[in-house]
């Protein structure tokens, strides 16, 4: 689509000034590939993309000579702007017979987006093979190429990707209280992501499935993430749609944050723990300060014990300022919706203002202590500080791998060998974080939150007293 145009003359050959947006190809790049785009020189893509670029919109020219080309339109420009709903590109001084009427035609208008695409998948490659994993900036990129390689973004849509975590193992009230919340949600136009599994992560898609149908929504997303090491374990619940494995736990945990327009957290186990910490360290983190991002802690009447525990284990811990990043809801389904579907429209509000996509949250900053990988070894786990002197999002971070690796031990095939070959995990740090944890902890044994309610758990961990 042409936004604007202007027609000049540079040496005798017309030139145009034009916006174009691509149709269903590129709208989406992320930021380091837009800025690859920009870049003059060695390491940048703006000299090939625009030889590519003139190419194209000299189609049907007699010229075979690209030097000619080159030559004959010396001012010729791409800006490459990046916006909320996509990718558009102002053309200055390009040459005009690829317009008509001030329109660009049709066939040029989808080889230069073409050219776009090769040229950066391209380079997204090679860098495949040589990113810097160890940078967070890194990190971010590689995440947002597995979620768009899987085609889980969708542009131009306003905000209404609900992310809801909770257990596997719960029990038959909360799972049908699970549905209501995702009932509501659905019948106000809202999706659902969760960990693709059972229990929890199943509860939510089955209502909305029916809200949506009542509502005529014929495009349902029911987006499922997950990890090699979890999906043995928890494998996905026939109602998604929308499967991404992602390599580790923690691109898993990133992927859900930046696509999640609001968090639902229901009642569950040490998994869920681990989530609600990684959350809270992140919006803890003063840089995020100002980020919106609505969180709610929600289950039926009989559920509100367990909130309870997990919110005095906060407070505990982490601290007053944590307690107000989250909102609790007990047995109101309605309430849980409205909340949510009022969260979307400030994210809007604030991402239109701040200029960030809408599919997902580049603002939102991830410290790498959030991003590189927990290895839960008997060493590693032994050798996490618990202390009350570190900043409160580290001990977030530190928090967030005792459940990493707890949830390994119980579920995952490497856990459960090393535990069977070296025993328990031990964990040890300052009296003030360990003695809620062991609470928490014995509370989940207690509730059968460890285990598929039937099962004996043994536990994989030890506190060392």
């Amino acid at each position: 689509m042409i936004l604007d145009h202007q027609i000049t003359n540079i040496s005798s050959r017309p030139t145009i000034n034009a916006s174009v947006t691509p149709r269903g190809s590129l709208e989406i790049l992320s930021q380091l590939e837009v800025e690859k785009l920009k870049k003059v020189g060695e390491n940048g893509l703006y000299a090939l993309f625009r030889q590519c670029a003139l190419a194209i919109l000299n189609t049907g020219s007699d010229s075979d000579n690209a030097k000619t080309i080159m030559e004959a339109y010396p001012d010729f420009e791409i800006e490459i702007i990046q916006q909320d709903r996509g990718i558009r590109l102002n053309l200055i001084n390009a040459p005009a017979n690829a317009f008509v009427d001030g329109y660009m035609i049709t066939s040029s208008r989808e080889m230069l987006f073409s050219a776009m695409r090769d040229i950066v998948y391209s380079e997204a490659e090679r860098l495949r093979k040589q990113s810097d994993l160890s940078k967070g900036v890194g990190i971010t990129d590689y995440v947002f190429h597995l979620l768009r390689n899987a085609n889980i973004f969708k542009s131009g849509e306003h905000p209404n990707m609900v992310v809801c975590w909770g257990g596997h193992s719960i029990s038959d009230e909360e799972y049908k209280y699970t549905k209501n919340v995702g009932h509501a949600l659905g019948l106000r136009g809202l999706d659902i992501c969760t960990g693709c599994g059972p229990g929890a992560m199943k509860g939510p898609m089955k209502g909305a499935t029916i809200a949506h149908a009542k509502q005529k929504i014929s495009d349902s997303r029911f987006l499922g993430l997950t990890e090699p090491g979890i999906i043995a374990a928890e494998a996905p619940n026939p109602i998604v749609n929308e499967l991404v494995i992602l390599p580790d736990i923690e691109k898993r945990l990133e992927s859900f944050v930046r696509v999640a327009h609001g968090i639902i957290i229901f009642p569950g186990g040490a998994g869920t723990a681990e989530e609600l910490l990684y959350l809270l360290g992140i919006l803890l983190d003063p840089e995020n300060k100002d980020n919106p991002f609505p969180l709610v802690l929600t289950g039926p009447k009989d559920a509100e014990p367990y909130f309870q525990q997990l919110h005095e284990f906060i407070n505990d811990t982490l601290g007053f300022e944590a307690q107000q990043k989250y909102k609790i809801v007990i047995d109101d389904p309605e309430e849980v919706a409205r909340t949510m579907a009022q969260g979307t429209k400030e994210i809007l509000k604030f991402r239109r203002k701040v200029n960030d996509a809408f599919y997902f949250n580049w603002n939102l900053k991830i410290r790498e202590d959030f991003q590189k990988p927990f290895e839960p070894t008997h060493d590693n786990m032994s050798q996490l500080e618990l202390s009350k002197d570190l900043p409160t999002h580290v001990l977030a971070a530190n928090l967030r791998r005792i459940f990493s690796g707890i949830v390994s031990g119980n579920v995952k095939e490497s856990g459960i060998r090393a535990i069977e070959e070296f025993g328990p995990y031990k964990i040890d740090g300052e009296k003030e974080i360990m003695q809620p944890l062991d609470k928490l902890l014995k509370a989940f044994v207690t509730q059968h939150r460890m285990k598929l309610p039937g099962s004996k758990y043994e536990p994989c961990y030890q506190l060392v007293d």
